[in-house]
C-alpha cells in the first residue's frame, strides 16, 4: 500500500496535482459536481500538456537536424511549456511537489511579511517549479531537501518579483489594485531603468499610429505559425532539398515538409496551451479560494498581458524591438562558443511587449525601443549560458524563455558550483 501511494500516486504528477485541486475544493465547500469537474480537469489539463509536447518536440527535433545541417551549428528554441513537458518523465514528481509547497509558502510569506501579493500566473508557477526542480537536481540536491529548497525559493520569488515591479505597475496603471506576477520580471525592470536612461517619457509610443495591418501579432496561433513558417522556409532553403528529402522528409516535396513541420509546431504549443489553460481554469481558483480566507488584504499578482491595455502601440513595438535582438543575437552566440538560441515568438512576443510597456512609462519612445530591445539581449544570451550549466539532460532543443528563469537558474547552479554541490 505505502508502495502504491508513494510510487503511483504521490509519484504520478498530474495525480499529484489533481490531488491539491481537490482539497482546495472541498476546503471551499465546493458541490460534488464542481469537485468532480475540477479535479478531472486539473489531472486532464496536466495530461494535455505532455501530449502537446510530443507534436511539439517531434518538430523541434526535426528543425533542430535541419539548422545544424544548414549552419553547422546547433540552434535551440526557448519555449517554457516545451521543456515543462519534456522534463515531466525525469522531474515531474519534485517539479509537482515544488509548485503544491511553493504555493503554500506564497501565501504564508503574504501573511507574515509586508510583501502583500498572491501569485495568480499558475502556469509560470509550474515553469518555475520545474526550472527549480531541474537546476537544483543538477546542482547536487534531492529528496526531501530538493523538495524544500524549490519550495521556499518559488514562495519567496512569488512575492518578491511582483514587489520589484510594483512602481512602475503603478505607474502604468494609475492605481494600486494589481502587481504583475509573471517570471520576465527582471527583464521589465531592466526595460525600465534603460528607458529611464536612454528615453523621454513625455513622448510616450501612445501618441503613435500603428497600422491595423499588424494587428495579426496580437493572435499567438496566427503569429506562432507565421513566424514558424519563415523561420522553417528560410532554414529548409539553406538546408538544401537533396539532404531533407533524403533524410527527413521521405522524398515529400522538401518546401512542403518544412511548411507542415512549421504548422506542426504551432499546434503543438495550441495543444500544450490548451492544456495549461485547462489546469490553471481549476487549480487557480481552489488556490485562491485557500488564500482569500488566510491571508486578506493582499493584492493579486497576475499574468503579464493585463497592462497591455495601457499602452497597446508600446505592445508592438516591444515585441519588435525585441524579436530584433533576438534574431541579432543568432549571429554573436556563435563567436562566444554559445548555442544558437533561435527567437521563439511566445518569449519575445509577451516578454518584448511588457518590456516595451515598462520602457514607455519611464522613456516614452525610445524607451519602449531600447528597454524592449535589453530585454530581447537578456533572453537570448542567458538562456546559452544556462545550457552549458545543465549539461546534456536531454531536453530536445529546447530550453526556458523568459528571463527570471535563466537569470534565476544560472545563479543557483553557479552558487551551488561554488559551495561544491556539483
Amino acid at each position: 500500500m505505502l508502495e502504491l501511494i508513494m510510487n503511483d500516486i504521490l509519484g504520478t504528477p498530474a495525480i499529484l496535482i489533481g490531488l491539491f485541486a481537490l482539497v482546495g475544493l472541498l476546503l471551499q465547500r465546493k458541490s460534488s459536481a464542481e469537485v468532480v469537474s475540477g479535479t478531472m480537469k486539473t489531472v486532464m489539463g496536466f495530461l494535455i500538456i505532455g501530449a502537446g509536447a510530443t507534436v511539439l518536440i517531434g518538430s523541434l527535433d526535426v528543425f533542430g537536424k535541419m539548422f545544424d545541417h544548414a549552419f553547422n551549428v546547433q540552434g535551440v528554441i526557448p519555449n517554457n511549456e516545451a521543456i515543462v513537458a519534456a522534463a515531466q518523465s525525469e522531474f515531474g514528481t519534485s517539479t509537482a511537489l515544488i509548485m503544491v509547497f511553493g504555493m503554500i509558502t506564497n501565501i504564508i510569506l503574504a501573511r507574515i511579511t509586508p510583501f502583500k501579493y498572491i501569485f495568480l500566473t499558475g502556469h509560470h508557477t509550474l515553469f518555475m517549479a520545474c526550472l527549480l526542480a531541474v537546476t537544483l537536481s543538477v546542482g547536487g540536491l534531492e529528496g526531501p531537501m530538493l523538495i524544500l529548497v524549490g519550495s521556499f525559493l518559488l514562495g519567496s520569488f512569488m512575492v518578491l518579483f511582483p514587489a520589484l515591479l510594483q512602481p512602475y505597475v503603478r505607474e502604468i496603471t494609475g492605481s494600486d489594485d494589481f502587481a504583475i506576477g509573471h517570471f520576465g520580471s527582471i527583464g521589465y525592470f531592466v526595460s525600465a531603468k534603460v528607458g529611464k536612461w536612454f528615453g523621454n517619457k513625455e513622448h510616450t509610443t501612445e501618441q503613435i499610429k500603428v497600422p491595423k495591418s499588424l494587428g495579426f501579432l496580437r493572435d499567438t496561433s496566427v503569429a506562432v505559425s507565421l513566424t514558424m513558417t519563415l523561420f522553417f522556409l528560410v532554414v529548409a532553403l539553406f538546408a538544401g532539398q537533396g539532404f531533407i528529402e533524403e533524410n527527413l522528409s521521405g522524398g515529400s516535396n522538401f518546401l512542403v515538409f518544412s511548411f507542415i513541420q512549421a504548422i506542426t509546431f504551432a499546434a503543438g504549443v495550441y495543444i500544450i496551451l490548451a492544456g495549461v489553460r485547462m489546469l490553471i481554469a481549476e487549480i487557480v481558483p481552489a488556490f485562491q479560494g485557500v488564500a482569500d480566507k488566510l491571508v486578506p488584504n493582499t493584492k493579486p499578482a497576475l499574468d503579464c498581458p493585463t497592462i497591455f491595455p495601457f499602452a497597446p502601440n508600446a505592445v508592438i513595438i516591444g515585441f519588435l524591438f525585441s524579436f530584433l535582438a533576438g534574431l541579432l543575437s543568432m549571429f554573436f552566440l556563435p563567436v562566444l562558443g554559445l548555442s544558437v538560441i533561435v527567437p521563439g515568438l511566445v518569449p519575445h512576443f509577451f516578454t518584448g511587449a511588457a518590456a516595451g510597456v515598462f520602457g514607455n512609462i519611464t522613456g516614452g519612445r525610445r524607451g519602449a525601443m531600447f528597454g524592449a530591445f535589453a530585454n530581447g539581449l537578456i533572453i537570448s544570451f542567458i538562456p546559452a549560458i544556462l545550457l552549458v550549466l545543465l549539461g546534456d539532460i536531454g531536453f530536445q532543443g529546447t530550453t526556458f524563455g523568459d528571463s527570471d528563469f535563466g537569470i534565476v537558474g544560472t545563479l543557483i547552479l553557479s552558487i551551488m558550483k561554488l559551495l561544491g554541490y556539483s
